[in-house]
Formats: structure tokens, C-alpha cells, sequence
């Protein structure tokens, strides 16, 4: 029998052949393992460059003065400085580091002293409102070592947090102006604080909603057995949903959009000396950072310049992948945005400054790359997701055919590519990459960041610190249509040029060939990612609960004497969730809380057998909630990989309801 395959069907077969490769791997890797890394992600950047010369030798418009060479051209360029950093991006990723058993073994390394090390804990804050920094001050308040000292640092000089300070024995510290922002706030309590008679020997920072776990100054205080060691930085976890997760009703089926960072890039940076301190939930020697004239405050962005100038200073910056805080993730789109443009602009600055790649300063060569891998990320990623939703319009309403080629090579080249690379990342950090879920992810913040990375270099300086707003009201519907906007134009745009191509002759450019298929899977694509993209511009009413929740079995308590066994399936500072015994509303009752206490209540709502109460807890019970639900050691909150199958049915409903998201 002659067994015929076509073109495109052969050039399907090294695809499958990676998806068989896949199942035979999957449990057999280990992500700590070196070479198993170094062999992966040395494949993808075989395919990468096999892609780039194919691309530049074969898919773009003939040379000479004209639209089509110049926009084929244009987004190749685009392409290129794109996968150029995927390529620094692989080589980072080749290698990672684990340092809890190195913790472990050096938990005691001070003991061998008369005294443990003193450390002040500074917790930095300007606009948050209660609600959010009494959580990380009971955090504070509740870690397990002996010797510290906390520090409210107050950029707002409010009253009635020096007040809230003084009740609970937390030191209050303000300033007379705001100069250096945050990090002018740091510089000058580290002032105060040097000027004591015994000064600290370490300092943990805190932004004002990043709560700390219990042992997180004993475990980090571990690492500076090294006298080299300069700062240790732990990751960010958060308890509640990101902008993202929340708009599209993925909560608990996906993870967070900082998850790939910190608990595989971090490690990978650790792993070749470039960790990088991220601001809050880090410790400090006091004595590295006097050594370099505290906090630097010519970049937004004063955490990473940090680890640049104690590097200099021949100062370390480990990682220790364990999660020892948790936070509060911004809440509303247009707050998630800020932030990201924030950290962009702040890179900008850095490689402009005199500790940038091309410094003439003693730098160590994995430092200068350490900055090019993360300005190519931030300036050439976000304009190049802006390409791929604009370049193939310029075929639906001008005729122009940015990628000239067939489909079957399309399969070989890029589809082979992008296959490798989602079963390398499939293998070494599972779940972290969900195509569409990402590319949404990653385009909605697109303009505002593409416009800081251009403002950076072009003009580093002049620009004032955006603070990220937490809390507030978020019970109503909100449309950001700010954000929205030009997702919306270019999907307007898509259905426009895609129906014109359909169903008119003046727009169907059949001359196209091959090149008309590319184009028009492409553009399905970017009609799904659009739609995506809008949805998460519709922002769901908020309440609190937490990722982590798990129900328990608990006791009521009613005035009669009567007592019952109950299931509590949600619990917050103010509220619980109850199932298993119908109460009517305005009973007053007692619930019994692990490692609270008796706490009274009030029913507000008996519903479908699940009863909403309203707790009533004093002072010492409400310090003791927030800690039970946001300080106890070896608590991962947060979602850290994809459930696929939770994740189509989460979205699923989150397509037909407009209800509030968990």
C-alpha cells in the first residue's frame, strides 16, 4: 500500500511527535536537575534561531521602497527583538536553585553569639487604610523571634495610626516631607535607627499589605550565615485574585500573573547570581546597605537598583523560594496596570543610570545581562503582542502581507517552535502557561507599558511615584473603559476586516495564497484573545474570602444551651459561612474558631442551607483571626498552577454570570 502524506500533514508529524514525547516525560523530569534543563531549553533555542532564519530568509516581502517590504520588515524587527529575549530568557532558565535545605542546616548559625541578632521590621505605608495595614502589623506583631522591633512608617502622618500604633507597643515613625518616596521613607528610618545605641544588624521590609508569615525572620535570618550575603528576598504570595483571575472567574483554577516569576524565574536568577530583591518581604544587613548610602532613589523602581548596588559592593542577593508572606494583590485593572508600568518605567530608568549594561562602573558581566534580559522583556514583549493584533489588519483593509508563506512551513517552522516550548515549560513549571489565558494576561497592560519603556529611555527622569491604591469599595460592576478602549477598536477592527474579506470580493485577495490561511488563522486567534481581553476589562463586585479555605468541622453555640456540630466553609475577619444547621436570621450564637476562640456572631442570611454570620470579635479575637488566616508557617495561599479541567469550567460560567466572582 502507498501511503501518501501531504505537505501539511508531514509537517504535522514533528508536532505529534513532541506531544507523544510529553506523555513518555511527564513525572520522569526533574526541574532541579541541570542538564535535564540545559538539554530543553537548549532545543527551544535551537528552534528559535531555526525560526528567526527562516522567517528573515523566506517570508518577507521582496526589497525595495515599498509598503510591503517596510511593514514585513517592520514586525520582523518587532519579531526578532522579541525572541532575541525569549533566547536570554532560555539561557536564564537553564539552571535553578533551591535554598531550603541550606536553611535548615544553618537555622542556629548565631546561636554560637551571646545574643540573637536584633532586626527592626519596617513597614512602609502612605494612603492604606486600616483594614489593610492592621492585618500586617498583627502579622509583624506575631513572628516567632524574640529579638525585633517594629516600624510604622507613616509618608501620610495620620493621627490615628500613630494612635493604633501606640495601643498595640509598634513604633511610629514619620517624616517631615516625601521626598524619595518609598525609598526616601526607608533612608530615613535607617537614619533613626543607626543613630540608636545598639542599632539593628538586619532589617525586614514590608510594604503596609504584605502580612508575614511566623517563622519568616528566622528562616530568612538563616541565609546571612554568608557573611557575602547581603539581602535575602522571599516570593510574593497573595491571598486574593488578581484583576485577571478575577474578571474572567478563574480565581481558583489559575494562577496569579507574578507566579511564573517568583517561584521559577527567581530561582533560575539565584541559581546564576543575579536574584533580584523585589521590595517587600526581603531582609537586609544593615551594615551592606550603610555601605552603599542606604536605598538608591534614582529609579521608581529603588528594589532592583538595590541588589545593582550592593552587588558592586561585592554584597550577595539570594532567594529563598518559600512562602513566608502573603499579600494583597491590586484589586481593581487600572491599579494591576499602574503597578506593571511602574516596574517598567523603573527598569528604564536602571539601564539608563549609571549601574545600567553599558556602565563604565566595575560590574560583573551577568549583571549587565541581568538588566538587557529584563529591558528586552519590558520593551520588546509588549510592543510585539501590540503587532500581532495590528499587522494582520493591514492585509483585510490594504492588501499587505506581512508573512508571505505557506502553511506547511508555518507547521515546520513556528509550530514546532511554540510546540517545544509550551512542553518545555509544561515539564519544568507546569501550569504556569495557559496559551490565550497568557497572551491576555500579558495584552492588557500592553500601551501603558510599551508607553513607559519608550518614556524611560527617552526621558529616565522627572517622573513621579504612582503609589498602587489597595482596599476601597469594590461592590459594583466596574467597566474600565480607559483600559478598554483599544482592544475594543481592534476588535471592532477584526470583525470589520474579516467580514469584509468574507463576504466581499473587493477585500478577498486570493493572490494572497497560502499567505491568506496564515493570515486568517491568525486573525481567529486574535478575535478570541480580544474578547478575552475586553471581558477582563469588566471588573466583578469583590468580597473577601481566601483562595486557601478549606471547610472544617466547628461547634455553634446558641443562647438556649443548645450546641451543634457545623461545617464552616468560609471564614474572614468579619464573617463565616456555616452549613449544616439552619439558623433564621438575627440569632445570636457563639462559634467556636481553631486557635481563636469562642467568637459571638449574628446570622444576617439563612439561604439554601448555607448560614451567613456576621462575627462580633474583640480586639484580642480579631488579631488572633488575621492571624489564623494570614500568618501560620507552611500556608501556601493562592492558586500555583493551572487545573485545566477547573479552569474551562470556571470560565465556562463565567461567560453566562455577572455575579460576583470567589
Amino acid at each position: 500500500m502507498n501511503l501518501y502524506l501531504t505537505p501539511t500533514q508531514s509537517a504535522c508529524i514533528p508536532i505529534l511527535l513532541i506531544l507523544g514525547l510529553g506523555l513518555v516525560l511527564k513525572g520522569s523530569v526533574s526541574r532541579t536537575r541541570t542538564w535535564q534543563r540545559v538539554t530543553l531549553y537548549g532545543v527551544s533555542i535551537f528552534l528559535a534561531l531555526r525560526y528567526i532564519w527562516w522567517r528573515g530568509t523566506e517570508t518577507l516581502a521582496p526589497p525595495g521602497l515599498t509598503v510591503d517590504f517596510i511593514a514585513s520588515g517592520a514586525l520582523y524587527l518587532i519579531e526578532l527583538a522579541a525572541l532575541v529575549g525569549s533566547i536570554s530568557a532560555f539561557v536564564l532558565m537553564s539552571r535553578t536553585r533551591e535554598r531550603s535545605d541550606e536553611v535548615n542546616a544553618n537555622l542556629d548559625w548565631w546561636k554560637s553569639r551571646k545574643r540573637a541578632p536584633r532586626i527592626a521590621v519596617l513597614i512602609a505605608t502612605y494612603n492604606e487604610d486600616l483594614e489593610v495595614l492592621e492585618r500586617t502589623i498583627a502579622g509583624a506583631r506575631a513572628l516567632a523571634y524574640e529579638r525585633k522591633e517594629i516600624w510604622v512608617l507613616d509618608d501620610g502622618r495620620r493621627g490615628w495610626l500613630r494612635d493604633y500604633c501606640a495601643a498595640r507597643d509598634v513604633r511610629y515613625l514619620t517624616r517631615p516631607d516625601n521626598k524619595g518616596s518609598k525609598a526616601g521613607n526607608l533612608n530615613h528610618a535607617l537614619g533613626v535607627l543607626n543613630a540608636q545605641a545598639e542599632p539593628p544588624e538586619f532589617f525586614a521590609v514590608l510594604d503596609a499589605d504584605f502580612v508575614p508569615h511566623r517563622g519568616f525572620l528566622s528562616r530568612t535570618l538563616a541565609l546571612f550565615h554568608d557573611p557575602t550575603v547581603g539581602l535575602v528576598q522571599t516570593p510574593q504570595h497573595f491571598f486574593n485574585a488578581d484583576p485577571i483571575q478575577h474578571n474572567l472567574g478563574l480565581s481558583r483554577s489559575y494562577p496569579d500573573e507574578q507566579r511564573y516569576f517568583f517561584d521559577h524565574m527567581q530561582p533560575a536568577r539565584d541559581a546564576w547570581g543575579t536574584a533580584i530583591c523585589c521590595g517587600t518581604s526581603s531582609m537586609s544587613r544593615m551594615s551592606a546597605v550603610k555601605a552603599i548610602g542606604g536605598f538608591p532613589t534614582s529609579s521608581v523602581t529603588e528594589d532592583f537598583m538595590l541588589t545593582m548596588s550592593l552587588q558592586e559592593k561585592g554584597f550577595r542577593t539570594v532567594y529563598l523560594n518559600e512562602a513566608l508572606t502573603e499579600g494583597l494583590a491590586p484589586e481593581g485593572l487600572k491599579e494591576y496596570v499602574t503597578q506593571r508600568a511602574r516596574w517598567c518605567l523603573g527598569l528604564m530608568q536602571i539601564a539608563r543610570s549609571d549601574l545600567g549594561p553599558l556602565s563604565r562602573r566595575r560590574m560583573r558581566l551577568r549583571d549587565r545581562w541581568s538588566v538587557i534580559d529584563s529591558a528586552f522583556y519590558w520593551l520588546f514583549s509588549f510592543v510585539f503582542r501590540i503587532a500581532a493584533f495590528v499587522f494582520p489588519l493591514l492585509y483585510w483593509f490594504f492588501n499587505i502581507t506581512v508573512v508571505n508563506a505557506a502553511v506547511p512551513d508555518v507547521i515546520s517552522y513556528f509550530g514546532t517552535y511554540y510546540a517545544w516550548v509550551l512542553l518545555t515549560s509544561t515539564l519544568l513549571s507546569p501550569g504556569m502557561v495557559v496559551p490565550i489565558f497568557h497572551d491576555v494576561s500579558q495584552l492588557v497592560g500592553a500601551f501603558p507599558i510599551t508607553r513607559a519603556a519608550i518614556t524611560g529611555l527617552l526621558r529616565p527622569h522627572g517622573h513621579p511615584f504612582s503609589v498602587t491604591a489597595k482596599g476601597g469599595d469594590r461592590s459594583r460592576i466596574v467597566v474600565q473603559w480607559a483600559i478598554m478602549r483599544p482592544f475594543a477598536i481592534l476588535l471592532g477592527l477584526t470583525v470589520l476586516g474579516l467580514t469584509l474579506g468574507i463576504f466581499f470580493d473587493a477585500f478577498a485577495y486570493y493572490d494572497a495564497g497560502d499567505g491568506k490561511s496564515v493570515v486568517l488563522f491568525w486573525t481567529i486567534y486574535n478575535l478570541v484573545v480580544l474578547v478575552m481581553t475586553v471581558l477582563a476589562c469588566v471588573e466583578l463586585p469583590r468580597r473577601e474570602v481566601h483562595i486557601a479555605d478549606a471547610p472544617e468541622l466547628t461547634q455553634v453555640s446558641l443562647p438556649g444551651g443548645g450546641r451543634h456540630n457545623v461545617w464552616m466553609s468560609e471564614l474572614t475577619r468579619d464573617s463565616a459561612r456555616l452549613r449544616g444547621q439552619d439558623l433564621p436570621a438575627g440569632s445570636v450564637l457563639t462559634l467556636q474558631i481553631r486557635d481563636v476562640g469562642a467568637v459571638d456572631g449574628v446570622v444576617l442570611l439563612c439561604r439554601s442551607g448555607t448560614v451567613l454570620v456576621r462575627l462580633e470579635p474583640d480586639e484580642a479575637e480579631r488579631e488572633a483571626l488575621i492571624i489564623r488566616l494570614h500568618a501560620e508557617d507552611e500556608v501556601t495561599p493562592g492558586v500555583l498552577r493551572s487545573n485545566y479541567g477547573e479552569l474551562i469550567g470556571d470560565f465556562t460560567r463565567r461567560l453566562t454570570s455577572i455575579g460576583p466572582s470567589r
